[in-house]
């Protein structure tokens, strides 16, 4: 798309990939701290369904 406006950047392959947690284009948080974030929270839901059900059976 020519004449949209702006500069044409030229990126190196590591940007086009992310080039990190902090890369240009396509960056964002890197698989490792995903995953991370997603166990911690699954875990903080099952230890919340224990204490709600521990509650439970103690009515």
């Amino acid at each position: 798309m020519l004449g949209v406006g702006g500069t044409r950047q030229h990126l190196g392959r590591k940007a086009l990939r992310g080039g990190g947690p902090a890369g240009r284009i396509g960056g964002g948080t890197d698989p490792q701290a995903q995953k991370r974030a997603l166990l911690r929270t699954l875990q903080e839901r099952r230890e919340a369904r224990r204490e709600g059900d521990a509650h439970k059976e103690s009515d």
